[in-house]
């Protein structure tokens, strides 16, 4: 089959549609402080939802960070709002993305260098700047049967999203450039 009949076949199967499953936004600060508090206020004006704190997985000495203790924020988008924020986001970084920010699973990463750059966000002295980095998860429809509770299965191989099929998604929906490198 070549190509143009597989993307054919995609578009008749419904289950074989890609989908925008979430976007994470996530700020690391890397310490408990008043930054923090300003990066959770940011974090919360900027996504309109509510973010929740990161804690560190193991103590570095060398950092000052003890295991278990505040050292970020995140904040998990789904549905209009994810769209809405990608289109900022995306829009942030010049729709470009590199080829190898996507991994083969339907996952994409990039990051935001200052918070500012996001249309319709300005700059408060009171706050500062802060880069965030941004978390793309494609996934196809009846991918929810490996996260649910009850009754859990596995999803496979030819179910998930490529990174060809990623690539292209990212394409046609938001009109992303791809970049080697």
């Amino acid at each position: 089959m070549t190509e143009e009949q597989t993307f054919a076949q995609r578009k008749k199967n419904p289950m074989r549609r890609v989908l925008l499953d979430k976007v994470t936004v996530n700020i690391g600060v890397g310490e408990t402080s008043e930054k923090l508090q300003k990066a959770y206020m940011l974090l919360q004006e900027i996504t309109g939802s509510k973010p929740v704190y990161t804690k560190a997985k193991k103590t570095i000495r060398d950092f000052g960070v003890r295991k278990g203790t505040n050292i970020g924020v995140k904040v998990t988008l789904r549905g209009e709002k994810a769209v809405e924020f990608l289109r900022k986001a995306l829009e942030a970084i010049g729709y470009r993305l590199k080829e190898n920010s996507f991994d083969n699973y339907g996952n994409v990463g990039f990051g935001i260098i200052e918070h500012v750059s996001i249309p319709g966000t300005r700059y408060d002295p009171e706050v500062g700047m802060f880069g965030m980095d941004v978390i793309i998860t494609l996934a196809r429809p009846g991918y929810r049967v490996s996260s649910r509770r009850r009754n859990r299965s596995r999803v496979p191989r030819r179910h998930k999203v490529s990174k060809e099929e990623a690539i292209e998604f990212l394409r046609e929906e938001f009109g992303v450039t791809i970049v080697s490198g």
